[in-house]
């Protein structure tokens, strides 16, 4: 029987947890080393959300939010979402692109520039490669990631298309919340595992922790 995020136990959350943690630090020394600077990051918190909750964490449904969307492939399949309030997406990509982190001004502008919208991809990219490297080498399974896919717009309308997409399977999400700090300024950054309805049983099974 094909498993979803609502078979998952407390001993299943400890080991993806387990996980968050390690692709945490994987991710700030990452960061680190691109711009330079000390990035520092709390533990991630991981939590199991209806997905009708999600826009709530994000600041409310009509809350302007950035997401950015990777597909999953090889020997586990699905999606993943990153999913950031403006605030914290201009905080993070003024910050990546070595910037005073001023977001006083135009921080509920709908647009970012061509140079801010890359940075925020890049930034995707290092969160997302962080936590599927630590997934491959923990469960010996070949995973990859697609190229992203950038979406800025209200919290409702960017969660209106996994929540049609993945309602069929779940309608509950795996969520593990990241805070990074760089000296005197907190930003989040929250990501979704959605694996495919085939995909918990593999996930599960290669960590031991299937029954």
């Amino acid at each position: 029987m094909n498993r979803s995020v609502d078979d998952l136990n407390s001993i299943h959350l400890d080991v993806l947890k387990e996980i968050g943690n390690i692709g945490a630090g994987n991710a700030a020394t990452s960061l680190a080393i691109m711009i330079q600077k000390k990035v520092d990051m709390q533990v991630p918190v991981v939590k199991i959300l209806d997905i009708q909750e999600v826009p709530m964490v994000l600041g409310g449904e009509e809350n302007i939010v950035a997401g950015i969307y990777f597909g999953m492939t090889g020997e586990i399949k699905g999606n993943i979402m990153v999913l950031l309030d403006i605030v914290s997406a201009r905080k993070l990509t003024n910050f990546m692109m070595g910037g005073t982190n001023d977001t006083q001004e135009n921080e509920d502008h709908l647009q970012l520039n061509e140079m801010e919208r890359s940075a925020l991809q890049e930034i995707g990219n290092i969160l997302s490669g962080s936590y599927i490297s630590s997934l491959a080498s923990l469960t010996n399974l070949r995973v990859e990631l697609t190229t992203p896919s950038l979406c800025i717009d209200m919290a409702g309308a960017i969660l209106s298309v996994p929540a049609i997409q993945f309602g069929s399977i779940s309608d509950r999400v795996l969520m593990i919340e990241n805070t990074l700090f760089d000296g005197h300024q907190e930003m989040k950054a929250n990501f979704f595992l959605i694996p495919d309805e085939n995909s918990f049983d593999v996930l599960l099974q290669s960590l031991g922790v299937s029954g």
